[in-house]
């Protein structure tokens, strides 16, 4: 899935703090797009592999979210939902298409790695390739309830993000043959630095 739409998913998981605790929901909100985020910081270093962890993020997730019902703070809340939007979005990538090139071609046998069994987890049926149509559709259906919850920057971030997800998939398998295009023309002295998917489609991370 696009990231647009793992970090709109990591704030939803927030929405129970407008009734429960308004004064943390903020916190939460933020610590939720995080935490949806920071997976794919390893976009250039080993995708879905550096800081992609299904098993260990979800367990992390459950001990911070007892830690932060037994002990609420901005401190406990912000751990807790950092940690369940990393969870979420490492788990739903395996239902986002496989780690290649052009994924909506369905030639990888990876989507995710498991760290805890030491293998990649194949793609499963979902969301066909990230920056798809129902990839699209799933980010402006985590976005409506937001924009009913949310008012002033946090709404829109919201709107920014969606704004991002419809540009993406429009572009999406236009950028995928621009890759392939620019690849060539890369100094072999960079070449180290792109991830294999871009320089061998028939080689994986």
């Amino acid at each position: 899935m696009m990231l647009p739409t793992h970090v709109l998913a990591g704030m939803l998981l927030a929405a129970p703090l407008v009734r429960v605790a308004p004064e943390l929901a903020t916190v939460g909100f933020v610590a939720g797009f995080l935490g949806g985020l920071f997976p794919d910081l390893d976009m250039y270093t080993g995708h879905r592999k550096t800081l992609h962890y299904p098993v260990y993020y979800s367990a992390a997730a459950v001990v911070a979210l007892v830690v932060a019902l037994a002990a609420l703070s901005a401190l406990t809340v912000a751990a807790a939902l950092f940690l369940l939007g990393a969870a979420l979005h490492s788990v739903s990538d395996v239902y986002g298409g496989g780690l290649e090139l052009r994924p909506w071609e369905g030639n990888s046998d990876r989507a995710v790695y498991d760290h805890y069994r030491e293998r990649w987890v194949a793609p499963r049926p979902g969301v066909r390739y990230d920056g798809a149509a129902e990839d699209l559709a799933l980010s402006i259906g985590l976005a409506f309830p937001l924009l009913f919850l949310l008012y002033g920057p946090l709404r829109l971030v919201v709107l920014g993000t969606l704004l991002v997800a419809a540009a993406y998939t429009v572009l999406r398998r236009h950028l995928a043959e621009l890759a392939a295009l620019v690849i060539p023309l890369v100094p072999a002295a960079l070449t180290p630095y792109l991830p294999d998917r871009y320089a061998d489609e028939e080689h994986f991370e």
